[in-house]
């Protein structure tokens, strides 16, 4: 797991010293505190099919997990015109060396890195057809004078790009690509509206204009100053497969296994995350099928007992008998707030990256390599807001004189209490939403704010700077790729393309790789996301409960205390901390004088927000802490 970065230029006058690519490399150096490697070059003669001179600058920081003693980067083929820098792992990498080997290209290293080159040699972009694994890597081709820019199927990891006249920049993470003097920093409103949605800048967006992000599943070509990118893999979430539940359970159960298996490969301490939930308990008992010593796990709890999952990770620890670690997350971690706002680079709300970040520290202490359970949610329909999904569907489907009768006004003469999550306050919200088309209905029950919400919020100034582009198009793009299927399955595949690795894998890579920690998802195996998707809903939900096939499949390592189990969110008592321990800092932060001239929102709405939390009238603590990251990525970043 590595760090890399780098350009290549037609413009002479945009070429990169070696002072800028050191810097750009140097600010990646958590990615990868076991070494760096350079590449330069710029050529004044025409390269084949070219009419203009190019230039090109490649960097790497290494974490070394597989070949430690020869993988350095970047790596090259026999002659030298095709050069990789790599971040992730191929699973497959030995088995694709053994077939490479075979049409007579030679290795010099044992690392999974140099399949790339050889591989790009053979296929160019096609072969990223034949990669198993979690990557973002860039290929340079001297003979074409052409750069290859690669994501993974799934997101798992990042890349982003700027490409203006003359030059394509890229890098891990955006903070690299701000190591470049000329590189401006302007807010994208939409991207600003974007993460108030979603508590995300979702793809191909960042915060900032005129830097994107290259999605998931893509590749880009840029050459002769024109960037190309495509999708390379975009399976047909249409494709429901009926076959007996006893071979859906097999298969799952076999390529479960064997994915675990291949990302048992290291060279370096291997462990694993484990909350005590269904997915992370499976994942643990196939390592412990699996592995010739005792597993080592880490897990994460709160003083706060509705937020508290340690004693479930204590009871799937004794039963699988693994060396288990916890640590418990207090208030005053909040001091670590500027550090995640500068590893984050960009807004980002999803609380459950300070128990993240503290779980990668604490593991990273034991192990370099650890396996979460990632995914699971989304493939087998794990959320709980997938019941309100399955009950809408239901409502969809009843005569409009029942639809108006159900969703009637006199649902909000009910009493809610002062509890947000109250039984009633939830009914009256449901309902609610009910009226809405089930794609802006799912949006708002998401939404950290509402459309209603950000529309009190924001100034005149920031609603003049906004785009005609709604915030349900990214949700209603990934919609349309399942739109034959029933919604559970819908929006449980939406999430999968959207939420997981915008949000999950975004946290999941940042808070990791900050202390130089690997993470593996196993579910996120393209083949088990493959069969997942094909699954009929009966086999993952039934009767508002999912991951039925789960819970079916691998009951003899579920102990009956997490088999029978609700479903825990990964969070943070925000509700609680905004109230007490983070009361005064948040105040001052939210309500400095610099902080209400910026001008993007309306100071009343802001105090109505924190009145009404401080009252207890609702619970505002994730729309709070959107506000507080939002103003501190500012301040590390603006100024």
């Amino acid at each position: 797991m590595c760090g890399i970065a780098g350009a290549t230029w037609s413009d002479p006058r945009k070429a990169l010293d070696r002072e800028t690519l050191q810097r750009m490399i140097d600010v990646l150096r958590h990615r990868g505190p076991d070494g760096q490697g350079l590449y330069m070059a710029d050529i004044a003669s025409q390269g084949p099919g070219t009419s203009v001179p190019y230039g090109v600058a490649l960097a790497h920081r290494r974490l070394a997990i597989i070949d430690l003693s020869t993988g350095q980067q970047p790596i090259a083929n026999e002659d030298g015109s095709v050069q990789v820098v790599f971040n992730g792992e191929i699973y497959n990498f030995r088995e694709l060396r053994r077939r490479l080997e075979g049409a007579g290209h030679r290795f010099r290293t044992q690392s999974d890195t140099e399949v790339l080159v050889h591989l790009y040699e053979d296929e160019g972009p096609k072969m990223l057809d034949h990669l198993n694994g979690m990557f973002a890597f860039a290929i340079w081709d001297a003979r074409r004078a052409q750069l290859l820019l690669a994501r993974d199927r799934l997101g798992k990891k990042p890349l982003v790009y700027r490409h203006e006249p003359g030059r394509l920049l890229f890098a891990s993470e955006l903070k690299s690509v701000l190591e470049v003097p000329d590189v401006p920093r302007e807010i994208d409103p939409q991207a600003l509206d974007d993460y108030l949605t979603y508590q995300y800048v979702p793809h191909p967006r960042t915060i900032f204009r005129g830097i994107a992000k290259l999605p998931p599943g893509h590749y880009a070509v840029y050459r002769e100053d024109r960037l190309d990118v495509r999708p390379y893999w975009q399976p047909d979430f249409n494709a429901e497969q009926l076959l007996p539940a006893e071979e859906y359970a097999r298969q799952l159960r076999e390529l479960l296994t064997s994915a675990v298996e291949i990302r048992l490969q290291s060279e370096v301490p291997l462990g694993a995350f484990l909350s005590g939930g269904i997915d992370s308990t499976i994942i643990v008992g196939l390592m412990s099928q699996l592995a010739k010593e005792p597993v080592r796990t880490f897990s994460i709890g709160f003083p706060v007992k509705e937020f508290d999952e340690t004693s479930y990770a204590r009871t799937a620890a004794n039963r699988f008998g693994t060396l288990h670690e916890e640590f418990q997350v207090r208030p005053d971690a909040m001091e670590i707030l500027p550090r995640l706002v500068w590893q984050y680079d960009e807004p980002f709300a999803d609380s459950s990256a300070v128990p993240t970040w503290y779980v990668s520290k604490l593991t990273r202490q034991q192990v370099t390599v650890a396996l979460t359970g990632d995914g699971g949610d989304e493939l087998f329909a794990g959320y709980p807001r997938y019941l309100a999904v399955w009950l809408a569907e239901g409502f969809d489907r009843l005569p409009g004189v029942l639809q108006r009768l159900l969703a009637g006004g006199y649902w909000n003469r009910l009493p809610s209490g002062s509890r947000q999550k109250s039984r009633v306050r939830q009914l009256k919200r449901f309902v609610e939403m009910l009226r809405l088309p089930a794609a802006r209905r799912y949006l708002e029950w998401i939404a950290i704010f509402g459309e209603a919400r950000r529309g009190a919020l924001y100034s005149d100034e920031l609603f003049a700077s906004l785009p005609e582009a709604d915030p349900l198009d990214f949700l209603a793009s990934a919609l349309r790729r399942s739109d034959h299927r029933d919604a559970v399955t819908a929006f449980s595949l939406a999430d999968l393309v959207t939420y997981l690795p915008c949000d999950l894998m975004t946290k999941v890579d940042i808070a990791s790789m900050a202390h130089g920690l690997e993470c593996r998802a196993p579910f996120l195996d393209y083949r088990v996301v493959e069969l997942a998707a094909r699954m009929p809903r009966r086999l993952k939900f039934r009767r508002g409960l999912g991951k039925r096939i789960l819970r079916e499949t691998f009951a003899d390592l579920l102990p009956k205390p997490i088999l029978r189990r609700p479903k825990m969110g990964f969070g943070v008592p925000l509700d609680h901390w905004f109230r007490h321990e983070l009361l005064g800092f948040a105040h001052d932060v939210l309500f400095d004088k610099n902080t209400l001239e910026r001008g993007f929102f309306r100071p009343e709405a802001v105090t109505r927000l924190w009145e009404e939390h401080q009252q207890a009238r609702f619970n505002h603590g994730y729309r709070l802490w959107a506000l507080l990251i939002l103003e501190l990525w500012q301040r590390e970043w603006l100024a």
